[in-house]
């Protein structure tokens, strides 16, 4: 029999921990709607400058090979280190890129940017992209955070609270990119950056939290120690399948980061494009919201699977047709389940990872995870633009499905959407039914005696 469950609580809201917790949560949401703001406006200001969807593909593949490059690293320097200061740095270092990428894109000859080759437009991108990514330490500490500072019943709320943050941080962001992109190309987006990532590099500075560095009193190497983490997740059964699942969802996932942003612009101008999008982010405010209030269920490993199914089974509805609305609706269902999943993830590794391995174990799966990403990234693109457009635009595609799928460059994309939405439906399937799925769930519901996080 399993371990009877402890009665359900709401997250304490006056506890000391809880308190520092919601205001580092504040801050991290000022700092992600800065991020989020760069990511989207460089996407959408070099498509409609170059109008590339190969461009756009690019740029996200780019974007997918950093951060599968520096997970472990980050990780390693969030276990070896005290989160306050790493906090602190992610954002004093995204600040500082930003601040080059402005003197570039000022310094850059006119309509040099329209050139999809053009030097200035692909070092701005570099700039900013590692700017973006200096800031997943940052993503990577959190979880941390809610492990040291949110007792074990409560998490999966925290985790929500965190979702509920990343669907505020959209809802802001795609307003403003789409806004700031058409009055002002990046001019504005990178002076409102700048400002308000420096209001919260200070923020971060009087917030008071306890020094807290996983490794303390530990004999081993402050190293990324890859072999070490590989060794951890192998011993909790079923661990290291979660990520290779995970990892199989963004080799998919890779496919929505490169062509959602040229569909919707397909559909719509730029303007309603990120309006849209901060309508339908509410969709991940309400989720998140729902997962604090209620939590995961006594099984987030199957929660988090059953989550993945509705994913892609909606990914296959939403491109049927050339339609805003099967286009809103279907993003929002998508974005209320986001939390859902995100949340179970991480009450998973939160609690049967040792805490001073959690941060590794974060930056590991975050590097495995989005691995896969760049090369569907890099592929999908030239793929879309060279097969499946023409397939549908001037190719057999016309009359095989062109009298009720429709036809054009946007058909080709959905084409592509749908492909990608049943083969997530087959592999969660697989999943469900796995030994590994089993095995993992029997840890999580019987886990070891927990260690509490060190704090001095």
């Amino acid at each position: 029999m399993s371990e009877p469950q402890a009665p359900k609580q709401r997250l304490d809201m006056s506890a000391p921990g809880t308190r520092t917790f919601l205001r580092l949560l504040c801050n991290t949401l000022l700092v992600s709607v800065t991020n989020y703001t760069v990511w989207f406006a460089i996407t959408f200001y070099v498509y409609l400058e170059t109008r590339s969807v190969f461009a756009t593909g690019v740029l996200a593949g780019l974007f997918l090979v950093m951060t599968a490059a520096t997970g472990i690293w980050f990780g390693s320097l969030v276990d070896h280190h005290d989160k306050k200061t790493m906090m602190l740095l992610s954002g004093i270092g995204s600040l500082v890129f930003y601040a080059i990428s402005f003197v570039v894109y000022l310094s850059a000859p006119e309509g040099t940017f329209k050139d999809p080759a053009s030097p200035y437009l692909w070092t701005l991108v570099a700039l900013l992209m590692v700017g973006v990514i200096v800031g997943n330490i940052r993503t990577i500490t959190l979880p941390t955070m809610v492990t040291a500072l949110i007792d074990e019943q409560n998490r999966d709320k925290a985790n929500g609270l965190v979702g509920t943050t990343s669907g505020v941080s959209f809802l802001v962001t795609s307003v403003i990119s789409g806004v700031l992109v058409a009055q002002g190309g990046m001019t504005y987006v990178l002076i409102a950056g700048i400002a308000v990532l420096a209001i919260a590099s200070v923020d971060v500075v009087l917030t008071r939290v306890p020094r807290i560095v996983a490794s303390d009193g530990s004999d081993e190497p402050k190293r990324v120690d890859v072999r070490g983490t590989v060794k951890i997740i192998n011993t909790i059964p079923g661990l290291m399948a979660l990520i290779l699942f995970a990892t199989f969802n963004n080799f998919l996932g890779g496919v929505f980061m490169a062509l959602m942003d040229p569909y919707g612009l397909s559909l719509m101008s730029v303007e309603v494009w990120g309006f849209l999008w901060g309508v339908l982010s509410a969709g991940m405010i309400i989720g998140g919201l729902v997962v604090a209030r209620t939590g995961l269920g006594r099984n987030p490993v199957r929660t988090l699977l059953l989550v993945n199914l509705l994913l892609w089974s909606v990914s296959i509805v939403f491109p049927i047709q050339a339609s805003i609305a099967l286009l809103a609706g279907g993003l929002f269902v998508y974005l209320f389940m986001v939390p859902f999943a995100e949340a179970s993830e991480q009450t998973i590794l939160q609690k049967v990872v040792p805490y001073e391995r959690q941060g590794r174990v974060f930056g590991f799966a975050q590097s495995v995870e989005q691995a896969a990403s760049p090369l569907t990234a890099f592929l999908i693109s030239p793929i879309t633009q060279f097969v499946f457009i023409p397939f549908m635009t001037t190719g057999s595609g016309v009359d095989l499905l062109g009298d009720w799928f429709g036809t054009g460059p946007d058909r080709g994309m959905a084409l592509v959407f749908i492909v990608t939405g049943v083969l997530g439906v087959i592999m969660t399937c697989l999943a469900l039914g796995s030994r590994q799925y089993r095995g993992l769930s029997r840890r999580y519901l019987t886990p070891a005696v927990e260690a509490a996080p060190p704090k001095q």
